[in-house]
């Protein structure tokens, strides 16, 4: 990346564009420019024919100073610095601050572009682009600008290396709800930048997480185990917990570590309120209707005794 320091003291991450694309880029500017200025003048050739030698004369040098002068100014001043051939080779005109560019800029940079470009051929603007630190010709250099890369290829993601097959499940019942997210960052890409390290600095910076991992989760490293398996293993722990959290059906169980759901407030619940029930008329019920009770069944008297009164006889004697 680019040092360039604005006035607040900020470092930008600007890259400033590299010789051989500019020159790509300006090839193609000047192709663009010098066909449209041929077809320009051939259009003018055949509407000025009947015009003097001077009126032609001042007619070519105005559409030379339009078209090669004027029109790369006015392409860069519209865009905020991205011509033709910029917009192809992913570049971009900007100011030294990092802002973007405005006409007098523009007007600088085409002003001196025609001379040093133009009328040299190009061979002024390359032997500045070379002294220069940051590969500015002239033209940036009196118009305060910098010519830098807009198109940055994308940094390669390097996975983060499994634990040891034996550290596999040892911290399921960690309890990681209290590790911040920019301290599973710091975790994540020492593990990915471990092999880069030096290997005394690499290990101090394995102790420093691990003994912040401790002190998060109050959990200790298994005895014997290295500071950079501690930290493969809680990672991987972590990773399948928001496996389990994203790919769990609705309903499932609580993942462990997890952060519980809050309760509901008790206040919060009210019953459904209950149907009045409607008042009962008490039945009244006539002595004429009322049932009539039967008469007790009286069991027959035994040995021979007289029938109780109120019953019939049977005339049946025992025998003696």
């Amino acid at each position: 990346m680019s040092g360039l320091v604005t006035g607040d003291a900020v470092v930008l991450g600007l890259q400033p564009a590299r010789l051989p694309s500019r020159a790509l880029a300006v090839l193609i500017d000047l192709v663009a420019v010098w066909a449209a200025y041929l077809l320009i003048t051939l259009g003018l050739a055949v509407a000025t024919a009947s015009l003097d030698e001077a009126a032609v004369m001042a007619v070519s040098v105005a559409s030379f100073l339009l078209v090669l002068v004027g029109a790369p100014i006015a392409v860069e001043t519209l865009s905020h610095g991205r011509s033709l051939g910029k917009l192809a080779c992913g570049l971009r005109v900007v100011r030294d601050d990092g802002g973007p560019i405005r006409f007098r800029h523009a007007l600088v940079r085409g002003a001196m572009g025609a001379v040093e470009i133009m009328m040299t051929f190009g061979v002024v603007a390359l032997v500045a682009s070379l002294v220069s630190e940051r590969g500015r010709r002239l033209g940036d250099v009196f118009a305060g600008t910098l010519v830098v890369r807009e198109r940055i290829p994308a940094a390669r993601v390097l996975a983060v290396p499994p634990p040891p097959p034996w550290l596999v499940g040892r911290f399921t019942g960690v309890d990681l709800s209290a590790v911040p997210e920019a301290l599973w960052l710091e975790v994540r890409q020492y593990l990915t930048r471990a092999r880069e390290l030096d290997p005394v600095v690499g290990r101090r910076l394995a102790e420093r997480l691990a003994d912040e991992l401790v002190a998060r989760t109050g959990t200790p490293p298994p005895a014997g185990v290295p500071a950079d398996a501690f930290l493969a293993g809680m990672v991987a722990e972590r990773q399948a917990r928001d496996a389990r959290r994203a790919f769990a059906p609705a309903g499932a169980g609580a993942v462990p570590g997890a952060v519980p759901p809050a309760p509901v407030p008790a206040a919060s619940v009210v019953d459904p309120p209950v149907p009045p029930v409607p008042p009962v008329s008490p039945v009244v019920v006539s002595p004429a209707a009322s049932p009539v009770a039967a008469p007790p069944v009286v069991a027959p008297p035994v040995g021979g005794a007289s029938v109780e009164s109120g019953t019939r006889a049977t005339g049946f004697a025992p025998p003696a």
